[in-house]
């Protein structure tokens, strides 16, 4: 586990039991072996407040910077292919 592991799982504990299994679920199967620009967008991802988070995984919205659009369609993913 990288040093990052720990700050990345407490960001993607929003409160909400959806959300968090959704971003958890991204951190544990596809986070690792993502590359940079991936997981730099993730980072970026959890810094969005909630409401965008919830309007972006329910394609309520959809976001304008295509790396957070990647970012959403991997954590939308049943494998996080």
């Amino acid at each position: 586990m990288t040093d990052e592991m720990p700050r990345l799982r407490w960001q993607c504990r929003r409160g909400m039991k959806e959300l968090d299994a959704l971003l958890l679920g991204y951190l544990e199967r596809r986070y690792a072996r993502a590359d940079v620009e991936e997981k730099s967008a993730f980072a970026t991802f959890l810094d969005l407040p909630d409401p965008v988070l919830v309007d972006y995984l329910l394609n309520r919205k959809a976001p304008l910077d295509p790396a957070i659009a990647d970012v959403v369609r991997h954590v939308l993913s049943q494998d996080h292919t």
